[in-house]
């Protein structure tokens, strides 16, 4: 590192500057030289956990432009949070020096990966560069971070690049506070760095070319990324996408589509402009939009919509330039197992899926999957519905200072959130947590968030439901738990995020959470805050007939329903249902064994759909609904009037056996279905907020990934004059559950 050179003190002034966010692996060192070049001042910069600390000699002027520019000049992936400064003894320095980091208290934030940027990209294709068609460019603006990340404050020597030391011009380039590489601790070039190579021939010339022949004549190639592996084939390809199916145990969930670029992506799709700002933003993550045009009808069986994303990696740059093809990109294992990051479990796992595996020889310290982001109707700005690569672990700001607390999440979807101070850090989704091998998974991102971000927790929430490994998990930790019920930790959630206190109506419709009267819950009206919460509307309960094989089978659901309605004759015509199965399901509804009674919304999409006849057997979770959405192809203002009454426990109960009865004698089942059912709720929330006087409308639940729904609802309750809240930046279904359990905690924590 530089030393300031020390010269007679000028009749100038000092201040000692404090940076605070997320400053760190992103370039701040090295703009603050630059800054204080172009302004003329003299001191020194170093990286302190969590903080930037500078110190700054120079006129009161500039000075000042010095500090107003540290936030409205940032580098592009800063979150500059708070600048603070203090009067300092001048020390008559003669230049600024970046020093080297020191560790420390204060908050700790770091960086998410960042997608390749467009300088780095120029040299990436510029054969005058010498990092021509290098794999592993990136630059103080771009390139790994927390999937390197070992330790912080964020040096070389506490990421998995320690084990490549620099050339002597990577070296240069690290040490010149004038280049872009300045600092840029990922730097690497051919000489020194990283390589790629053929799990099956590691002495080959030109793995990407081999690899990209491959995939033109219908191979399945496995790519090691920045979080794990991918598995890649031909998106245009049936046969090979139909492999990749049957190899991974995939039947009909679908695929995520790779394209190079933006243009490719207005070629091959129909995006919005705020789908392609998303798109094309340093997050690179998937986003969901329509249009496909001559993709395999596999890739994504009977959906309108598909998930697109632009290449994060140079790698995954040269992959998508020499095949000039769109490329299915999914996670790197077989369903049901945790995504590859290591080249032997790649070798182990993933060559019975793969006809050949592109691996290097950086390690993956953090297994990451993509993001998932949806545009809603309306919206110019993104809502996560998978947080992953480029959006963990980006804090989330609290409107509560927080006991070091951790929450465990739930069963789907699984997420944790460690917390503390104002600061609460939502973990990437790790999958369903319902194995042992997931479970294990899961236990390692969470102790590497502990190391990193020096988070012991002291509370720990849980899910109440006593079977979810989340809640043996919580229990095994000899720390004091606070059990958390499930839609209110949807609804605080929500409540987190925009920093809500007081009371809300909440609304939290899902597929299932244990209730406190022992029946699944999943359409619940909750007047909550975050210490408490009291249940005032519910959908109409019916019995799930078989309990969890009724979410496998939409068609026992649609019996339920129809024969609560009264047109089961009319069901077991239109499903084709065999009396056999009648049978069991009239056994099992009027015996109640292993068949609980459910207010759930999610069980009564399933039932819609199998109606409707656009799914009769899901293959995953959600597929019902998903496709039920899919469906409506023009909205419908015919909706049916909702019918909402009072039971002698004060409840209000929505009544959905009118929507069953329409959706036989229907014509467009799943248009009227989305404007009747938008239609109920908003009817029972617009009386159960006039009771309760509120006019702050919170939803939560995985119900509410569903656009058409949403908007409707949005638009209802928004005439009616009450204030509408969704998350954006923290999934709206169970991925995001753990952030409601660390408010619930310390609400309760407060109240005790």
């Amino acid at each position: 590192m530089r030393s300031a050179e020390r010269v007679a003190p000028p009749d100038l002034e000092a201040r000692r500057i404090e940076v605070r966010g997320v400053v760190q692996g992103v370039g701040f060192r090295p703009f603050a030289w630059r800054l204080a070049e172009r302004l003329g001042v003299a001191g020194r910069v170093r990286n302190a956990s969590g903080v930037v600390e500078i110190h700054v000699e120079g006129s009161p002027e500039a000075l000042e432009a010095f500090a107003a520019a540290l936030t409205g000049e940032a580098p592009t992936l800063a979150r500059v949070e708070a600048v603070s400064w203090t009067p300092a003894a001048v020390e008559g320095l003669g230049g600024f020096a970046v020093d080297a980091s020191v560790d420390g208290a204060g908050d700790r934030l770091v960086s998410a990966d960042a997608a390749t940027c467009a300088a780095c990209l120029a040299e990436l294709f510029d054969p005058g560069d010498r990092r021509f068609r290098y794999p592993f460019i990136n630059c103080t603006d771009c390139g790994p971070r927390f999937t390197i990340i070992e330790a912080l404050p964020y040096d070389r020597e506490r990421t998995s690049m320690r084990a490549f030391p620099m050339c002597a011009e990577c070296r240069r380039e690290y040490e010149d506070p004038g280049d872009r590489r300045f600092h840029a601790e990922p730097v690497a070039c051919p000489v020194c760095g990283p390589r790629v190579s053929l799990l099956a021939a590691p002495e080959a010339d030109d793995p990407l070319e081999i690899v990209a022949a491959l995939i033109r004549a219908g191979a399945i190639v496995a790519v090691k990324g920045l979080g794990g592996f991918h598995l890649a084939c031909d998106a245009t390809d049936e046969g090979a996408v139909a492999r990749l199916r049957n190899r991974k145990r995939r039947p009909e969930k679908p695929f995520a589509v790779m394209v190079p670029d933006v243009a490719a992506a207005r070629r091959w799709f129909a995006p919005t402009p705020p789908e392609l700002d998303a798109l094309s933003s340093w997050q690179a993550p998937i986003v969901l939009m329509t249009g496909a045009r001559a993709l395999a009808p596999s890739v994504a069986p009977g959906f309108a919509r598909h998930g697109v994303m632009l290449p994060a990696t140079p790698l995954h740059h040269l992959l998508l330039r020499a095949v000039d093809r769109p490329l299915v990109m999914t996670s790197g294992n077989a369903s049901e197992e945790p995504i590859c990051v290591t080249n032997e479990d790649a070798a182990e796992r993933l060559t019975p899926i793969a006809d050949a595996v592109l691996v290097h020889d950086r390690d993956v310290v953090a297994r990451y999957d993509d993001s998932v982001v949806r545009v809603r109707t309306g919206d110019v700005a993104p809502s996560v519905l998978r947080r992953a690569r480029s959006s963990a672990p980006s804090p989330i700001d609290l409107a509560i200072d927080a006991a070091p607390t951790l929450g465990t999440g739930s069963l789907l979807h699984g997420a944790f959130c460690l917390a503390n101070g104002g600061k609460a850090f939502l973990s990437q989704h790790v999958g369903d947590l319902d194995t042992e091998e997931s479970m294990a998974a899961y236990r390692e991102a969470l102790d590497r968030f502990r190391g990193v971000f020096r988070i012991e927790p002291e509370i720990v929430a849980h899910d109440r439901h006593p079977d979810f490994m989340t809640t043996r998990f919580a229990a095994s930790l000899g720390v004091p738990t606070v059990a958390v019920q499930h839609h209110h930790a949807h609804v605080a959630a929500t409540m987190a995020e925009h920093g809500l206190g007081g009371e809300v109506l909440g609304l939290a419709f899902d597929g299932l959470g244990l209730g406190d009267d022992g029946t699944v819950w999943g359409g619940e009206l909750l007047v909550c805050s975050s210490s408490g919460y009291r249940r005032v509307g519910r959908l109409r309960q019916v019995v799930q007939p078989g309990g969890d094989a009724a979410t496998r089978d939409p068609v026992r659901m649609a019996l339920a329903h129809a024969r609560d309605a009264g047109v089961l004759a009319a069901a077991i015509d239109r499903l084709g249902a065999s009396s056999a199965l009648v049978d069991v399901v009239e056994r099992q509804i009027e015996t109640g064994l292993a068949s609980p009674r459910t207010s759930s919304a999610g069980r009564l999409f399933d039932a819609v759909a199998a109606i409707a006849g656009v799914c009769r057997s899901a293959s995953f979770e959600g597929q019902p609904a998903m496709l039920l959405e899919e469906a409506v192809r023009e909205p419908t203002t015919s909706a049916l009037a909702p019918v909402v009454s009072r039971l002698p426990d004060g409840l209000l109960e929505l009544d959905t056996r009118p929507l069953i009865v329409d959706a036989f004698e229907s014509g467009d089942v799943a248009a009227r279905f989305h404007a009747g059912f938008a239609a109920l709720i908003a009817e029972a929330a617009i009386a159960s907020a006039a009771d309760a006087g509120l006019d702050r409308v919170v939803l939560g639940g995985g119900v509410f990934q569903n656009d058409r729904l949403t908007t409707e609802l949005g638009a209802r309750l928004t005439t009616a004059g009450l204030r509408v809240f969704l998350p954006r930046q923290v999934p709206i279904g169970d991925g995001g559950i753990a952030l409601g359990q660390v408010l619930v905690a310390n609400a309760t924590k407060e109240r005790s």
